[in-house]
């Protein structure tokens, strides 16, 4: 038995654990799983084979359990060691049996290991700049999942999907994952955001929408020792002709400490009475269409330092920082829908997800120096699909010929650039009509019931 567990972790370290060798070496983790209280079991599903089989799950165009077992016994099947049952069960309570702590801190390893990869001279004005938003990943509905995650309360009982909420921080010059959040639908990406900010080092930019330009945002984030670039909330009223004038439609107001706030009374009167802040205007002209007028807010007050130049251009990628690369994990690695029945395991898949985005940027970015391209030219999708090829490759080869392999593809993933769009706008319609079918106005056993009547 300790024979197939050891070919097993030996075949994904080598294949889907293999750009992660230099940032995440094998005793650290077992050192991680120790200190969990997760020991050795007499099986071929020992914590590190499920950690890797998982992390090839999701990478996998098609992520069922059942295709994950498929790939093992095929492995052993080569390697002539007695198969095991091609039943899920086993597979699916090792998934269990890994606690979502290992998990999480697998993934933040795997954060701290791509920030190391991050050179100075990549950085916004020496800064590293961290842009941030919200999204929400819908679970099938089982009492558990609805009992951690609640549906929307416009839906009925029975005809709804349970709805976990996640605030995720990129990195705006590798795309990686850096921080996450994590809860209900009920609990608002706001309260998810403001936990986050105590994770922000000194000299960190905050790069958010006008959602977050608020006073208590503002307030929280200088309070870290960082800074914030947003854009100003609707709610706020502009007045150019007021405060320190820097230049045309650039100038320093001070802020009042609201009244009233969803943070509690306590939060409240811990933040400063008053706040000096940089108001920038700036117009978007598209080719085409009318010019739209962007109200910045930041806590970033040098002009000299900080031209008004510089933070339109760098508000600008915001859109590519945080709502493209939602849209890779929730579409190109398919976790707008998470097919697990407990929360433990839901919370267990989404780190996976996190986990594998991860390890597809630092393919990217080890892409990148090897070929001098920028890193986020690259196709994520692209890298994924090649990386899928030469995963099959990396287990059968030996190890003179795995590392040519790897440098091959480290080449070919630096040919697939993605075309320059700069403020690419698609409008948010569906051409496809769907089927001619009535909503679900009452929950699958009672219709069921109707048919059988």
């Amino acid at each position: 038995m300790p024979n197939r567990a050891e070919l097993l972790k030996q075949k994904f370290e080598t294949s889907v654990g293999l750009p992660l060798v230099e940032v995440l070496a094998e005793e650290w983790i077992q050192q991680v799983l120790e200190e969990a209280g997760v020991g050795q079991r007499e099986s071929i599903y020992t914590p590190m084979v499920t950690l890797w089989a998982w992390l090839s799950q999701i990478l996998d165009p098609d992520k069922s359990l059942q295709n994950t077992v498929n790939r093992i016994v095929s492995w052993l099947v080569e390697a002539g060691l007695k198969v095991p049952s091609r039943d899920t069960g086993a597979y699916s309570k090792a998934r269990q049996r890994l606690p979502v702590s290992v998990i999480e801190q697998v993934f933040l390893e795997s954060a701290q290991a791509l920030q190391a990869h991050n050179p100075p001279e990549n950085q916004w004005c020496g800064r590293r700049v961290l842009a941030y938003d919200g999204t929400s990943v819908t679970l099938m509905d089982t009492p558990a999942n609805q009992a951690k995650f609640p549906q929307h309360s416009n839906q009925k009982t029975g005809c709804g999907q349970p709805i976990a909420r996640l605030v995720v921080w990129f990195c705006l010059t590798t795309g990686a994952i850096v921080q996450v959040a994590l809860s209900g639908f009920l609990v608002s990406e706001w309260e998810l955001s403001r936990s986050l900010y105590s994770g922000l080092s000194p000299g960190d930019v905050g790069l958010a929408d006008s959602a977050y330009g608020t006073y208590a945002d503002m307030a929280l984030i200088q309070h870290s020792g960082a800074d914030g670039v947003m854009r100003k909330h609707q709610a706020r009223a502009t007045d150019f002709r007021r405060g320190k004038r820097l230049g045309q439609g650039d100038h320093l107001v001070t802020w009042s400490r609201p009244q009233q706030s969803a943070l509690s009374p306590e939060e409240l009167a811990s933040l400063p009475e008053t706040l000096t802040v940089r108001e920038v205007c700036f117009q978007v002209e598209k080719p085409g269409f009318r010019s739209q007028k962007i109200i910045l807010v930041t806590t970033l007050l040098d002009a000299q330092q900080y031209p008004k130049a510089q933070l339109a251009a760098l508000y600008r990628l915001r859109w590519t920082a945080t709502e493209v690369n939602l849209r890779h994990l929730k579409t190109t690695l398919k976790m707008e829908m998470i097919y697990a029945k407990t929360p433990e395991i839901v919370t267990k898949d989404l780190w996976i997800h996190l986990l594998a985005y991860n390890l597809l940027r630092l393919l990217m970015l080890q892409s990148a120096r090897r070929t001098q391209v920028d890193a986020l030219r690259l196709s994520l999708q692209g890298t994924r699909q090649m990386f899928n090829q030469f995963r099959t490759l990396f287990a059968a080869c030996r190890q003179r010929e795995r590392q040519r392999l790897y440098d091959s593809l480290l080449l070919l993933l630096g040919q697939d650039l993605v075309p320059l769009r700069p403020d690419r706008v698609e409008p948010r319609v569906l051409k496809r009509r769907p089927k001619n079918f009535p909503r679900m106005q009452l929950p699958r056993q009672f219709l069921k019931l109707k048919l059988i009547a």
